[in-house]
């Protein structure tokens, strides 16, 4: 029962989560967080950043992160397959349908419709994190011990050098990493 509900619950996100990986998260969050209590709000912050982290688009990480985490490699497998099934019908039938319906006006409109909605979705995945990363518990409280300055030090850090500096993506990660390391050990 486990494996169904993992390739449904993945399936859905697959389904509905235009915009790529971050518009995924609050879908992400909605399912193995809410609905199914798979994973605490800490573990699902956690899960974001290992999502970050690896190779590949966000939503199949954490799709192969949670069915591992849920039901092992056959876990794993479902969730991943879940997760990409709608794509692969949906890009392929889009292709079609754009190629051959790409002047269209209607089609245009509704093309530019749905980017603030995506937007919105960035948006709320990104504050989610944000919170999370900046409070304790990932509620807003201003008592004290419950603000994470090292973690408000490094996004600021992380942000001015993306972008005021142009630095990489990655160095900038890795510096973020070395820094927490570095904290650690002293």
């Amino acid at each position: 029962m486990i494996y169904l509900d993992l390739f449904l619950s993945f399936l859905q996100i697959g389904a509905f989560s235009f915009g790529g990986g971050y518009a995924a998260m609050p879908l992400i969050q909605e399912q193995v967080v809410n609905r199914h209590p798979w994973l605490t709000q800490a573990a699902f912050t956690d899960l974001v950043t290992i999502a970050e982290m690896t190779p590949g688009p966000i939503a199949i990480n954490a799709a192969t992160f949670v069915g591992t985490q849920v039901g092992g490699p056959g876990g794993a497998v479902l969730a991943t397959l879940g997760c990409i099934a709608p794509s692969c019908i949906f890009v392929t039938a889009l292709a079609w349908l754009y190629t051959k319906y790409k002047r269209l006006s209607l089609l245009q409109g509704i093309l530019k419709s749905l980017r603030p909605a995506v937007v919105s979705m960035i948006a709320a995945a990104g504050l989610t994190i944000l919170i999370s990363a900046f409070f304790a518990g990932g509620v807003v409280r201003f008592a004290p011990g419950c603000l994470e300055y090292r973690s408000m030090v490094y996004f600021a850090a992380a942000f001015y050098l993306l972008r005021k500096k142009h630095w990489n993506p990655i160095a900038v990660m890795v510096l973020c990493g070395v820094m927490e390391t570095a904290v650690c050990l002293l």
